[in-house]
């Protein structure tokens, strides 16, 4: 699946956690902890994708981070374009995706579970608009990291926070002269020191598993022989 994805069109790639049995052949070291793998596809597999090839060249990055080691494979190959560095680091922020879908649905749409749209091109219209916005958003958080001393990243920053900044700027906006907005714009970005976040504490939560319902009440009396 992920290899049709990314035959798919032009620069798309994939990062996935190393499965724990996962069979593979080392095709060449590119460094200490940095590998190109040939993964081999089953017959079952490509029965049901036919232009699946027998087996699939990849790369496997190794990183220890809290003492602990950590493998991913992905689609981007080339040493020099993706050094290992930045491809263990992209997977180490992978939680920062699942936060920017709650920052769109609970900051942007307030939670709300449908859309406003009821016909399928408004949707997508709709969804469009989000999406838009939530981006413009987000490269006004790397405007704001310009303005800031110091290594700060804009996941670092706060999103609700420049949301209701960028908001406010528009609503005021029409009522400018052309000449003072470029003015308010940077007042907007010289008060990026106010949106930086506290630092997060360290988590983690074991997977666990729910008990799975009885269908029937249990019997506390029941005799066994």
């Amino acid at each position: 699946l992920l290899h049709k994805w990314q035959d798919s069109g032009s620069e798309r790639h994939w990062l996935i956690p190393l499965k724990k049995n996962t069979q593979y052949d080392i095709v060449q070291s590119l460094g200490r902890n940095d590998k190109l793998v040939q993964l081999h596809s089953n017959p079952r597999a490509r029965k049901r994708w036919s232009d699946l090839p027998k087996s699939i060249t990849a790369r496997l990055v190794t990183r220890k981070i809290k003492g602990k080691d950590y493998q991913v494979l992905t689609s981007m190959t080339d040493p020099l374009r993706y050094p290992s560095k930045d491809i263990t680091g992209l997977y180490e922020h992978r939680w920062e995706i699942e936060l920017g879908y709650r920052e769109q649905k609970q900051y942007m749409l307030g939670n709300r579970l449908t859309l406003r749209s009821r016909l399928p091109e408004l949707v997508k219209q709709e969804l469009w608009g989000i999406l838009l916005t939530y981006n413009l958003i987000r490269y006004q958080m790397v405007e704001l990291c310009f303005n800031l001393k110091g290594n700060y990243l804009p996941y670092q920053l706060s999103f609700n926070g420049t949301l209701a900044h960028v908001s406010a700027l528009l609503v005021g906006l029409p009522y400018s002269t052309p000449g003072a907005i470029p003015r308010q714009l940077k007042g907007f970005h010289n008060m990026a020191e106010s949106l930086i976040l506290e630092g997060r504490r360290e988590r983690t939560f074991p997977r666990t598993v729910k008990p799975r319902p009885q269908r029937y009440a249990k019997n506390k009396n029941a005799v066994h022989s």
